[in-house]
């Protein structure tokens, strides 16, 4: 997404620029807006739109070895357990900061589901709790 120079909103095309990741199943995509993130050189940030259209399941574990912060902004996605059950209903304003090294999943969403990401390497972005007030 190009960002305005100025620093100014920018309205976001939600239709256009979704990309499938390498190895991912049909129906869960993102879109970055901002930011890369080097995986190799454990470096950098990334913020993204995440979405599941109705139907998408991921159907494996998840590990990262970075941050990642989440909010739902739209629809449900179901954390499952092993069996198949429901662990969680993931709703709009849920919110996760999800450690490096932290498994999750399988997700699977029956109706859609649209999410905020924020992506980074601990040690170069410090994390600061939500619900404590600025300095």
């Amino acid at each position: 997404m190009k960002m305005p120079p100025d620093g100014d909103f920018a309205p976001l095309d939600l239709h256009a620029g979704w990309i499938r990741a390498p190895g991912y199943p049909e129906g869960v995509e993102y879109k970055v807006l901002a930011g890369a993130l080097d995986e190799i050189g454990k470096t950098g940030h990334r913020t993204t739109l995440t979405r599941f259209r109705p139907g998408a399941l991921l159907d494996r574990v998840q590990v990262h070895d970075y941050v990642e912060e989440v909010i739902a902004l739209d629809g449900e996605l179901l954390w499952l357990n092993e069996d198949g059950s429901v662990r969680q209903r993931i709703t709009r304003n849920h919110y996760v900061c999800r450690p490096a090294g932290v498994p999750h999943g399988p997700f699977r969403s029956e109706r859609g589901y649209l999410s905020l990401q924020v992506c980074y390497y601990r040690e170069k972005l410090p994390r600061q709790d939500v619900n404590r007030s600025p300095p």
